[in-house]
């Protein structure tokens, strides 16, 4: 691996960069895809080879000795972050930066604890918790409908 990386902190950062793949556009209604975000992650809890974030892995490991790393980490999770915040400014949602931030942290503490506790069921409190912020936030949530609720302007 040496011929092709100078450095252990070299290999991983090409290994991040290559796990950085963007959000894929989706023709499901916004809220549905945000809530999807939650039935994937108690998917791949489930499965035997999960290990977590590897951006945070790499960043607990390395990210201090290694600004590169960090630097794609930090990236990583903005995009999502800001996947999220475009969803939300889709549906109208007024403060759709703060509720963005919020799943994010819905996203990343289900992780955080399905590694703890080894339990694929964490996604789904976290799905029942962005749920709820989604509904404070004014979207209409359940039975497959999601949208936000306002009323339709005048034409």
């Amino acid at each position: 691996l040496y011929n092709h990386f100078p450095s252990k902190d070299a290999l991983i950062a090409a290994y991040l960069e290559r796990r950085f793949v963007s959000a894929r556009p989706s023709d499901k209604p916004p809220a549905e895809q945000i809530l999807g975000t939650f039935d994937s992650l108690e998917r791949r809890f489930a499965s035997k080879d999960f290990r977590g974030c590897p951006f945070v892995n790499a960043v607990a490991e390395i990210g201090v000795e290694d600004p590169s790393v960090r630097k794609i980490a930090v990236e990583f999770k903005e995009s999502r972050r800001l996947w999220f915040r475009d969803l939300h400014m889709q549906m109208g949602v007024a403060n759709a930066e703060a509720l963005a931030t919020q799943l994010t942290l819905l996203v990343d503490g289900s992780i955080a604890q399905d590694l703890v506790r080894d339990d694929p069921a964490m996604a789904r409190a976290a799905k029942e918790a962005a749920t709820v912020l989604l509904r404070n936030a004014g979207v209409k949530v359940g039975d497959g409908a999601a949208k936000k609720l306002r009323p339709k302007p005048a034409v």
